[in-house]
């Protein structure tokens, strides 16, 4: 049996009543007390997750951004200093190598964070696709303890701990800073759609970092929280989750991740798959439901439509505390994906009410929607009105 791999913050979370589960590998909290407690506090208060078991790589030199261009879907070239942007990258048939956020630090000089379970697989595939490039790529994944605090009080609560103006670090963008004593990345990210911060310090400072956050989050009513309630506050955003709404057989088309692949940036790994996917539609479709009932409706459940015919299968599926119902994602054929569906728990037929997530109303949705971009309607309708932009419109996060 292979040796699971501990974060800095292990005794942390062991002294805090952390209930220890086996993560991708990793000894995790999957909670402290109640998942459901915890998922509560994010949304109303604030909450610390130890993240430190994501991975961390450094591409830098004369065609670091060239290489990044090739590498993912998102166009880097609206990255700019203090900048983050949220990606994918693919294999060359369109599924997904993983999920990840690039921050820009310097000319020639970006950050990736890459998801926990695909480090080894992730560092593999990016040291082969840079070797024609003059970039060289480091895995910092070791160097770094990472945490995560969240809620609509958490950037109040992390002001207490630096002279840094959280405020003025605009949404999907960081800076470097101190926080209780410690050097950091301060990011303005997060993956429960609530507003705060993920802090990127030194392995060694993690521990006391942590310690820092929890005494000063007190009066805020700040609570530390595991795995559990991440999960599910991540699928009330509609959050993708690597392995389910996003796999090597999920494209980021078909998982309805079209806005972070950019087409007129020139060609990339997958794009020729993918255009071709987004030209003739998938032949399956990630959605999103919620059941009416409570009882959750686990992964791997067939979906249905009316008839009784298998349509899918369930990607996710959890409780929401907030909607006091099951909510979750299934990847159904593309025929099916606007149809009425319904599934069987525990011999229960089931029907699904198919929702646009989010489930929830959120503080912080995802950057860079479409819908955002208002200056191509204004430009489109110039030559007759007289409107005209000649950059983006403010977007409400900038």
């Amino acid at each position: 049996m292979c040796k699971l791999q501990r974060t800095p913050l292990n005794a942390f979370h062991r002294r805090n009543g952390g209930r220890m589960v086996d993560f991708a590998g990793w000894d995790m909290p999957v909670q402290y007390k109640s998942i459901l407690d915890e998922h509560k506090t994010v949304r109303q208060c604030a909450g610390l997750f130890d993240v430190s078991h994501m991975g961390e790589v450094d591409v830098k030199g004369p065609q670091a951004l060239a290489f990044l261009q090739h590498l993912v879907t998102n166009d880097c070239r609206k990255l700019f200093l203090g900048r983050v942007l949220y990606t994918t990258m693919c294999y060359p048939d369109g599924g997904v190598v993983d999920d990840l956020l690039v921050y820009m630090k310097g000319p020639d000089d970006y950050f990736l964070c890459i998801n926990a379970a695909n480090i080894s697989k992730d560092i593999g595939w990016i040291h082969e696709q840079a070797k024609v490039f003059d970039c060289s790529v480091v895995n910092r994944s070791a160097d770094y303890a990472q945490l995560a605090i969240q809620g609509p009080k958490a950037i109040e609560l992390v002001q207490t701990l630096t002279p840094t103006v959280l405020v003025d670090i605009k949404y999907y963008h960081f800076a470097h800073g101190v926080v209780a004593g410690a050097a950091c990345l301060i990011s303005r990210t997060g993956y429960t759609g609530e507003d705060g911060v993920e802090l990127y310090c030194s392995a060694p400072n993690g521990e006391r970092l942590a310690e820092a956050v929890l005494a000063a989050g007190q009066p805020f009513g700040l609570e530390l929280a595991g795995l559990g309630s991440r999960d599910s506050l991540r699928l009330e955003a509609g959050f993708p989750l690597y392995g389910h709404e996003i796999t090597e057989k999920i494209s980021p088309i078909a998982a309805g991740l079209g806005w972070v692949v950019k087409f007129d940036k020139g060609p990339f790994v997958g794009s020729e798959a993918l255009q071709a996917q987004k030209s003739q539609g998938p032949e399956k479709k990630i959605v999103f439901f919620k059941s009416g009932e409570r009882c959750i409706v686990r992964v791997g459940t067939p979906v249905l439509d009316l008839v009784g015919t298998v349509v899918g299968v369930v990607a996710s599926g959890t409780f929401s505390p907030i909607l006091n119902e099951a909510i979750g994602s299934a990847l159904v054929y593309a025929s099916a994906s606007t149809a009425p569906l319904a599934t069987e728990v525990r011999g229960k037929k089931l029907n699904l009410q198919l929702v646009k997530p989010p489930f929830v109303t959120l503080k912080k949705p995802w950057p860079d929607l479409p819908w955002i971009e208002f200056p191509k309607i204004w430009n489109m309708l110039s030559p007759t009105s007289g409107l005209k932009c000649s950059r983006m419109a403010p977007r409400w996060w900038e």
